[in-house]
């Protein structure tokens, strides 16, 4: 960690997760004469992977892409845990040298530009006492898209009633011992089918109940033929490429597929699906989606371990409405009694962007829910300020390298220019009536009512966009326009 005392810099970059570590990373490589720091409100690298402390956390997208390119993911288990991931960002990022650029336990309080200096003012709370401040001329938000002090506060029916424990995965209790209790999970997404099968081997019963039922993805735990022989035969550098490339261009052509040939991909993953339940476990309605395939995240189940804890008796599911929380469980609406010593609302994030900090630009409150985000990177009206985002149906790293890239293109174009600001700019907000659409490529409950009002507006037409194609996105970051709907600025300073 730094000790540095320096308070001005060329950027200064919010958050030590994937994205902050990464930008970190390209803006060192590209531009080394750029003084930096990674400011992190917790006390360790990490973001979504030091935050969250539920059982069994894992990632929901395969590590060779989610790795980041200039360090790739090594071992040959695509989907790893979190004190796994911990690990590896760890120790990439203090071989890199970026580690000793991050101040810890520097929450951001406020940003505020003043234009007549053509900087970022920066105020800080230092260990949760000194106050400080620091100044940059590009800030980049690497602080993901939802609010990390509170969970999403579910609307279940009677909870209050419950006498038991009650558990939001986004705060859970490390040193909390389930061991012979029952639980009911309330939920059906990535978290909780994470839960159930790891709660399983030590609780008495884990049940998890669900509104409608989800799309389930198996993969292997270890690396299959067309890895291993690549692995084999090629050297180590190009192997991992090869295989990072594998990953991201079958997953991309997947959804693909999935999008167009909506009632093939659902006999597949039925046909796919049908092969792991128990036989006293039927497919409708506990694995019969109402969506199709894609329309929401797909539950990825490493070595089908979701499907294992049900076929041992272990875990169940039960597809039906809440009546009501009850002093003891859950009463469904078909009437159906779940008793409970523990409930977990595995019931969504709650979303937020720029992580709810205060952003003042020239003495007046910027509201980046009322603004249009420039290519999913760069907010209409906010000066030198960029917020890495990455994919809802892809990997995260994707979406921050090319985030990253078309970043560093701009500074240098600013460089090489002479520029001191960049600012997103729509010339007719009238021509954009009736375009928007969704921030994220999703359909899921806590998407769709959640990112109403909080986040940034996004159109069908370009640069306004949302990024919803890895593929076209990564060639725009390396060779696309980077002039459209950007205003560059030569401002005097004193």
């Amino acid at each position: 960690m730094t000790n540095s005392t320096k308070q001005d810099f060329d950027v200064v970059i919010v958050g030590a997760g994937i994205s902050g570590i990464n930008t970190a990373y390209r803006l060192q490589e590209a531009l080394p004469d750029y003084s930096y720091t990674v400011l992190e409100t917790r006390n360790e690298i990490g973001g979504t992977w030091s935050l969250f402390k539920y059982p069994g956390i894992r990632s929901d997208s395969d590590l060779f892409t989610f790795g980041f390119a200039w360090s790739p993911w090594e071992k040959e288990n695509p989907i790893a845990d979190a004190p796994s991931i911990l690990e590896y960002m760890n120790r990439v990022s203090k071989k890199a040298g970026i580690y000793d650029n991050i101040r810890f336990q520097n929450a951001v309080q406020k940003l505020e530009w003043k234009s007549d200096q053509q900087r970022w003012f920066i105020s800080v709370e230092v260990n949760g006492e000194k106050q400080q401040t620091l100044s940059a001329r590009f800030v980049v938000m690497g602080t993901g898209y939802y609010d990390q002090k509170r969970g999403l506060a579910a609307d279940i029916p009677g909870i209050e009633n419950f006498k038991g424990q009650i558990i939001h995965p986004q705060s859970w209790p490390e040193e909390y011992d389930y061991t012979d209790k029952k639980v009911i999970i309330i939920g059906s997404g990535a978290t909780a089918v994470t839960i159930l099968p790891a709660m399983s081997d030590r609780a008495k019963h884990v049940t998890m109940l669900q509104r409608s039922p989800g799309y389930f993805i198996s993969l292997p735990t270890v690396g299959q033929p067309v890895e291993n022989f690549i692995r084999r035969w090629m050297p180590t550098s190009l192997a991992h490429s090869l295989i990072r490339l594998k990953f991201m261009v079958q997953g991309w052509l997947f959804i693909r597929w999935c999008r167009l040939q909506p009632e093939k991909a659902k006999k597949l993953l039925k046909t796919a699906t049908e092969k792991e339940l128990p036989k006293d476990v039927p497919y409708d309605p506990n694995f019969k989606p109402k969506y199709n395939p894609w329309n929401q995240r797909m539950c990825i189940v490493p070595g089908g371990d979701f499907f294992k804890a049900l076929r041992d008796g272990k875990g169940s599911v039960v597809t039906d409405t809440i009546d009501t929380v009850t002093e003891s469980g859950v009463r469904t609406s078909s009437g159906r009694e779940l008793d409970a010593d523990v409930i977990v609302t595995a019931t969504g994030l709650k979303l937020q962007i720029l992580a709810g900090i205060p952003v003042i630009i020239d003495g007046e409150r910027y509201h980046p829910e009322e603004k249009y985000a420039w290519n999913g990177q760069m907010l209409q009206g906010a000066p030198n300020l960029t917020y890495v985002f990455g994919y809802a149906t892809a990997s995260w790293t994707l979406g921050a390298d090319n985030t990253a890239t078309s970043w560093i293109r701009t500074l240098k174009k600013m460089q090489q220019n002479k520029y001191t600001s960049v600012v997103p700019e729509v010339e007719d907000e009238s021509k954009l009536v009736g375009k928007e659409t969704s921030f994220l490529d999703l359909n899921s409950t806590y998407v769709a009512t959640g990112a109403k009002g909080v986040m940034p507006k996004v159109t069908t037409q370009w640069p306004w966009m949302p990024r919803t194609n890895v593929i076209m996105d990564r060639f725009y970051a390396n060779y696309g326009d980077m002039s459209t709907g950007l205003q560059f600025n030569r401002v005097a300073v004193d």
